[in-house]
């Protein structure tokens, strides 16, 4: 007797159900997660993140460009920190009559001898309270020139624009 085309369907249909061996291709799936792992380890060492000390509120910017690797020098209302290790109080910077602030220099003069690969330039990132005086800014600047320490950058909260949100 011949069979109807529901009927062969129909038995098809059963005997791939009871097929137990049948398998799962691991191949692409195996492709997709490498790339996925490529693409997490490219966008991971994009960005340089910056240590965020408690005591310093970073002025407000909409820069687009990321920090660079160099030293962070931190400035809040009581002290001058150099890579974390405090240098100075600003007090003590302030009263003194230079254009330089002495135990600044002496440290990053210290750190360029010693430079383990901490930076990528002679650069320095500054990460200064907002509401720091611009007389001790330019202290600082001035000590980071002398220091030949050329390359200055000022570390900010990045604002979003109307267009992002």
């Amino acid at each position: 007797m011949k069979m109807s085309r529901r009927a062969k369907r129909m038995q098809q249909h059963h005997a791939r159900k009871n097929d137990r061996n049948a398998s799962l291709n691991m191949v692409s799936l195996m492709d997709i997660f490498t790339i996925l792992v490529f693409f997490l380890l490219v966008n991971a060492t994009n960005a340089e993140v910056l240590p965020s000390p408690k005591n310093i509120r970073l002025p407000d910017s909409s820069s687009e460009k990321f920090p660079a690797r160099n030293l962070v020098i931190a400035v809040n209302n009581e002290n001058i920190s150099l890579q974390g290790k405090t240098v100075i109080s600003v007090e003590s910077a302030m009263a003194n009559q230079s254009k330089t602030i002495k135990p600044l220099f002496t440290a990053l003069k210290e750190l360029a001898l010693t430079d383990d690969g901490i930076t990528d330039k002679k650069g320095v990132t500054i990460m200064g309270d907002r509401n720091i005086s611009y007389a001790l800014l330019k202290k600082i600047m001035l000590t980071c020139a002398g220091a030949e320490y050329t390359n200055l950058s000022f570390a900010v909260n990045q604002k979003t624009t109307a267009s992002e949100s």
